[in-house]
């Protein structure tokens, strides 16, 4: 008889996947790959995902609970929204220092190591430390967005000196070293959470942004806690799909599920347009309601109950290699669907120097009209993009899935649960060509971006709906990076798993088999 595997791991960087799998065979759980896994990512995907981050996850523990994790970071208590609207005017900018909250990640981590983690906090860092210091080669991914972002992050000094050596954009496969963030790691190896939010690793990273214009302080960074919170639910074909909350964007993936519950047939081609509708009108509500609950913002029911706006309002810029949502699970019965991310591609294209840590940008998902549910305030968080999912079946777990995309995450989530509820399988799911609605950023006709091998039922259902066109190539990056683990139930009860990465980026999947 075959012994049941240890586990599964799918992530977006096949080197993370390689060392949470490297976990899972020693003896490690899903909390323990998935931290392993996410600190490797911050390594070799700098692109998407570094120390100065974000996190949010959804974990199910052995005795079946089930547990959001908000670790999303707050604005700095020394800034305002007078002084930002001075300074900028009526929107903040893309990039830069002002839009740099305080990083919730290590935090993050920190909060699922508590919960369910069974080895040292220095194990979870090894190869992110060893990959930091001797380096690796570059991914595909990676030094595609070095050159698209090497008019602007190359003008950063710390940017400059470790992924523009010679003036030049670091290529695919050439050697990618980073000492400064290998130091970094220790660090926080040696010292633990601690060490990056009140330690000499904060004092260093704080002051180097400090002498940027930052507001942020170690009072900030001192007093920073994630919290865990309720998901949010809709029942699906007869399954439970549980997301994240607000300040997250899951409500709208609840939003589309029940859209096609309601009506939509065959919502992957004849029934697109109508799909594409719920979309869009999910898109304006975010833009108009989605905001931090702890400021009184509305609620996950609230957002999946609200009535669309019943005119366009423009939503945020469409953001570019932003995240990473990957998966884990363990025989024990620990699983996560986790999202650790910078926003934008680099986030807001500074590299601290003297620490080598990318910050993020989330800060520049403030809204400055002081009427908007979104304000800037000191100590809020902006609304976010990511949503960690779940899939259970009753109290059994079915699908663990994950993926990047900005604004599209939702949109992905649906496209992949259709699928595998269809009958495909989790590669073919994540392998199929997608499209996605736009949020609207101008005066032009709404659009939705569709790669080439869409099928023409669908295609022409999104047009006839009113909805402009742009076709990309077939898979693209920009239709997001997902990730998804199966949990496969014999006649006899036995626990299998089939895992899945996307083509889209550079990762890979692997259940990992029992040893002996």
């Amino acid at each position: 008889m075959t012994a049941a595997p240890l586990g599964a791991i799918s992530t977006s960087h096949h080197l993370a996947t390689e060392a949470g799998a490297a976990v899972l065979r020693a003896g490690g759980n899903a909390i323990d790959a998935a931290i392993t896994a996410a600190a490797t990512l911050c390594v070799v995907y700098p692109n998407n995902v570094a120390l100065g981050g974000d996190l949010v996850a959804i974990v199910r523990s052995p005795d079946g609970k089930i547990r959001f994790l908000n670790a999303t970071g707050t604005a700095p208590a020394g800034q305002s929204l007078e002084a930002l609207r001075e300074r900028h005017g009526d929107a903040l900018p893309l990039r830069g220092i002002d839009t740099v909250t305080v990083p919730g990640g290590v935090r993050g981590w920190e909060a699922l190591h508590e919960l369910g983690g069974s080895r040292t906090w220095a194990q979870h860092l090894e190869p992110a430390i060893a990959f930091a210091r001797d380096g690796f080669p570059n991914s595909r991914s990676v030094a595609r967005e070095l050159r698209a972002a090497q008019p602007e992050f190359s003008r950063d000094p710390g940017a400059r000196e470790v992924f523009y050596p010679n003036g030049a954009p670091l290529a695919e496969g050439e050697q990618l070293v980073q000492p400064a963030l290998a130091r970094s790691l220790q660090q926080l190896a040696e010292g633990g959470p601690d060490a990056f939010y009140s330690g000499d690793l904060a004092s260093s990273w704080v002051a180097g942004l400090a002498a940027r214009g930052s507001k942020i302080t170690v009072a900030d960074t001192a007093a920073y806690r994630p919290f865990w919170d309720e998901p949010i639910e809709t029942e699906f074909r007869g399954l439970r799909v549980l997301t994240g909350p607000p300040n997250t964007s899951g409500f709208m993936f609840l939003r589309a599920l029940n859209a096609i519950t309601d009506g939509i047939e065959d919502p992957l081609g004849a029934g697109a347009g109508e799909l594409a509708r719920a979309f869009y009108e999910s898109n304006l509500v975010r833009t108009q309601l989605l905001s931090d609950p702890t400021f009184d913002g509305a609620t996950g029911e609230q957002l999946v109950a609200a009535a669309a706006p019943d005119r366009p309002i423009r939503g945020d810029a469409k953001a570019s290699g932003d995240t990473v949502g990957f998966s884990a699970v363990s025989a024990d019965g620990w699983a996560v669907s986790f999202i650790n991310s910078v926003y934008w591609d680099f986030g807001s294209y500074i590299l601290e120097p003297e620490t080598g840590i990318i910050f993020q940008n989330r800060g520049t998902s403030f809204s400055l009209d002081p009427e908007s549910p979104n304000a800037f305030a000191p100590g809020k968080r902006p609304r976010h993009t990511l949503m960690p999912v779940m899939v259970l079946d009753g109290d059994d777990l079915r699908y663990v899935p994950a993926t990047m995309g900005g604004a599209a995450q939702p949109q992905v989530h649906t496209h992949l649960l259709q699928r595998m509820l269809a009958g495909e399988e989790p590669a073919s799911a994540t392998h199929a060509p997608r499209w996605m609605v736009e949020e609207v950023t101008g005066d032009t006709q709404a659009s939705v971006v569709a790669e080439a091998d869409v099928p023409e039922s669908a295609r022409a259902a999104i047009q006839a709906a009113g909805f402009a066109l742009v076709t990309v190539p077939s898979r693209d990056e920009s239709l997001g990076h997902s990730n998804v683990v199966r949990i496969d139930r014999d006649d006899e009860g036995a626990i299998g798993y089939t895992a899945a990465s996307d083509p889209r980026s550079d990762g890979s999947a692997i259940v990992v088999a029992a040893t002996g």
